[in-house]
């Protein structure tokens, strides 16, 4: 005998539920058929449970219609596995110092065992990701940063078209910051950058960036100065001023790119606050840090749910 109850064990009840999703609509039809670039690092990465709720989330955005396209870094793995064989970890102006030795480390980490734990968290909800890197179909190609930082690459192109084959075909590209130099090597760049770079390339409608923090301080140690949104021009006022701390900077300037590209908003967000991706793109209020260009609400959803369904049930 099973007998109905009016609330779920989170303790919402059905009618809230329901009202929830009601008022979801008219973000989800604003972003149905659009792509949206996700740069996923931090605590929400390193995390399984947090890995695996941002997995969970992103996959429902796919299923209602949006084209999720995952950049990441993995600066914590790679700083231990440098630590572990001896090679000294040293960083310049924010950016980790690459000597051969530390890009042979990179590249493992990055696009072996990084991407593909991510892939793998994805495709349990069915064979739906695909791990990639820059070197793969030369999708970002990058010249020396600087010779101080070795391997360091400063983006030069981005080739979007495998990536947008992969968008077009209903896959969910899963993308490691690892980029072919020009000679041929391999590439260290930073994974702010090339998310913005990448959202521009691929048309993105949005692009966001989870970190460990709420979003824009104007000044971290006073928890009242965080931005809700700001203009473009209000943007590169902030990074011109050199008032931001060091980390913010690289996530501010890539939203500056991605906008100038055409994207016409970027968010800084919380990436360990429970289901900050679906609080900002579903709800009117958000929870981070918004960039807007001038015509950011100028776009409507007109693509249809596609045949993303059926990936869902092929490893099933």
């Amino acid at each position: 005998m099973k007998f109905s109850k009016d609330t779920r064990p989170n303790g919402v009840t059905d009618k809230e539920g329901a009202q929830l999703i009601a008022e979801a609509l008219p973000w989800i039809k604003n972003i149905t058929g659009k792509t949206i670039v996700i740069k996923y690092g931090g605590a929400a990465m390193v995390d399984p449970k947090l890995r695996a709720d941002v997995m969970s989330d992103i996959v429902l955005l796919k299923t209602v219609g949006v084209n999720p396209v995952i950049v990441h870094g993995g600066g914590k793995d790679i700083t231990k596995a440098m630590e572990d064989a001896g090679i000294p970890v040293e960083f310049k102006d924010g950016q980790r110092v690459t000597t051969d030795a530390g890009m042979d480390i990179v590249r493992t980490i990055l696009a072996g065992k990084v991407n593909q734990e991510l892939v793998r968290a994805l495709n349990e909800h069915g064979n739906i990701a695909v791990g990639v890197n820059g070197v793969d179909g030369g999708t970002v190609i990058a010249e020396p940063a600087s010779p101080e930082l070795g391997r360091v690459g400063k983006i030069k192109r981005i080739n979007g078209s495998l990536l947008n084959d992969l968008i077009d075909a209903d896959y969910i590209p899963v993308i490691a910051s690892v980029a072919i130099g020009n000679d041929g090597g391999y590439c260290n760049v930073n994974a702010d950058v090339m998310a913005g770079q990448i959202a521009a390339a691929t048309g993105a409608a949005k692009i966001l960036f989870l970190t460990d923090v709420d979003g824009l301080y104007l000044d971290f140690e006073n928890k009242d100065t965080l931005v809700s949104q700001l203009s473009l021009e209000e943007a590169r006022d902030l990074v011109e001023g050199g008032t931001l701390s060091a980390g913010m900077i690289p996530k501010l300037r890539s939203c500056i790119t991605a906008i100038e590209g055409g994207v016409p908003s970027a968010y800084i967000i919380n990436g360990t606050i429970p289901h900050s991706i679906l609080l900002e793109l579903l709800t009117l209020t958000g929870v981070g840090t918004a960039v807007y260009a001038d015509d950011a609400n100028a776009y409507a959803s007109q693509t249809l749910v596609g045949n993303f369904a059926s990936k869902l049930l092929e490893n099933k």
